[in-house]
């Protein structure tokens, strides 16, 4: 019988999982007036995402990544994840014309003003793509 994962090591495979997404560590410390029991919400959810949903095979990274997360969190309008999502599209080979063309998309069956409001959170995550790995030169 194999020896069942325990609780933090599901929890280590998840923030590992998440760090090679995201291309940085996800770092989620409790809040200012918090109680201790945010870090099982935290692990929680995270065990969740990044244990249980990223790693399943009906989609690949860059397809979860680019169709279902970055249009679930700009729809919703939670900018937190969104940039989170955009870094993991990035990360996976996702274009950012590609994500121009799913605001585009967006904004036909979310709403103009949801995703413009969303895309200025787009725009954020693309300088800060820029400033670590700076474009090529054309020409």
């Amino acid at each position: 019988m194999p020896a069942r994962v325990t609780d933090q090591e599901e929890y280590q495979q998840a923030l590992d999982n998440a760090q090679r997404l995201l291309g940085q560590p996800l770092v989620l410390p409790l809040g200012e007036g918090e109680p201790p029991v945010g870090e099982d919400f935290r692990r929680l959810a995270t065990i969740r995402t990044f244990g249980d949903s990223w790693p399943r095979s009906g989609l690949d990274d860059r397809s979860r990544a680019a169709l279902v997360s970055v249009a679930i969190a700009a729809t919703l309008g939670t900018h937190e994840p969104l940039r989170g999502q955009l870094r993991i599209a990035l990360n996976s080979g996702v274009t950012k014309e590609e994500i121009v063309e799913l605001f585009i998309h967006l904004a036909a069956y979310a709403g103009a003003a949801r995703a413009f409001d969303s895309y200025q959170i787009v725009l954020a995550v693309f300088a800060e793509a820029s400033q670590r790995t700076p474009e090529p030169d054309e020409g």
